[in-house]
């Protein structure tokens, strides 16, 4: 069962999760990138994916502190100094701007683990497939093969492992040794698996005549009042970008933020395309709690208004 915003159609999500990259890339500003992070943050939450953030936190942070504190070893600009390394200024605006990077990275990293939960494979080829199904199909291999290799080769470590064959033990000519012998293994494995995928698609026919698509997805009136609040929301924080606000301008020389009325009504409508989400898988908690608390004569919970993704199989 799939409710709240998963449950939408597939080009809601992915209108929402393209503009907030788009955001990540043009809005460079502390304020907006913290507001994105903390909402895709809460909606991983809410949609019960907490534990798998936290999995994958500790490599996020390494990632985007890394940017942190390489940029002002590396980038000397600014007007203000506040030490030297090794015979180098360390600049208050280059401090500051790989903090900034570091917000773009994480907010970059979270969104695409929500958008990997909420995008699954069949909506991805439900929205694709029929423009550019090859290259749909490459897309969807390519992005499969980094968890497929992750768990291949925990697999061939734990078999290799009873044989003698360990990379944490032994001299680092050994360790070298035993980790070729598990990329090997591993190679061979997924290449012989690769070409017995290509001869069972050959023998069924893939890519003779145009391939037929069978949409399971249909926009529905709450759909198409998503995508128009997106769009609106949207639209409104691009426009107030292209004329300057947005943006916090740290070289050469950080200028002060201003708060005004432009910049008030630029960060509503992006907290208005940010938190939409968070509002539906709100509401679809509160629908669900509600009722179990209810007491129904039938032993079957009957449905109060939540959205099932069985709602599109018409």
């Amino acid at each position: 069962m799939s409710s709240g915003f998963r449950s939408m159609h597939p080009s809601v999500a992915l209108v929402y999760y393209a503009g907030l990259l788009l955001f990540a890339a043009l809005l460079f500003h502390p304020l907006f990138l913290a507001t994105e992070i903390a909402g895709l943050t809460f909606l991983l939450v809410l949609q019960g994916q907490g534990r798998g953030l936290l999995r994958g936190l500790p490599f996020y942070l390494l990632m985007a502190v890394s940017v942190a504190v390489l940029n002002p070893l590396f980038s000397h600009r600014g007007a203000h100094i506040l030490f030297y390394f090794m015979d180098q200024p360390i600049t208050l605006e280059a401090v500051l701007y790989g903090l900034m990077m570091m917000l773009v990275l994480l907010a970059v990293f979270i969104l695409f683990i929500s958008y990997n939960y909420t995008v699954t494979t069949d909506k991805f080829m439900y929205l694709f497939a029929a423009a550019a199904p090859r290259t749909t199909l490459l897309t969807l291999m390519t992005m499969r093969f980094v968890p497929l290799f992750q768990r291949r080769l925990r697999q061939i470590t734990l078999i290799q492992r009873i044989r003698g064959v360990d990379t944490g033990k032994g001299s680092l000519r050994s360790r070298m040794r035993d980790g070729m012998t598990l990329l090997k293994v591993l190679l061979t494995w997924s290449l012989e698996e690769a070409l017995q995928t290509a001869d069972s698609m050959k023998a069924r026919g893939y890519g003779i005549r145009k391939r037929s698509v069978y949409g399971i997805y249909k926009l529905d009136l709450q759909d198409k009042a998503m995508l128009l609040l997106f769009t609106v929301s949207g639209w409104i924080p691009l426009f107030f970008w292209m004329k300057g606000y947005g943006v916090l301008d740290i070289y050469p020389r950080m200028k002060p933020m201003h708060l005004g009325w432009a910049d008030a009504a630029m960060y509503a409508s992006f907290c208005v395309f940010v938190l939409t989400p968070l509002a539906l898988e709100g509401k679809e908690k509160w629908l669900w709690r509600s009722s179990r608390h209810s007491s129904y004569p039938s032993a079957t919970l009957k449905k109060t208004g939540t959205r099932f993704m069985s709602s599109h199989l018409r």
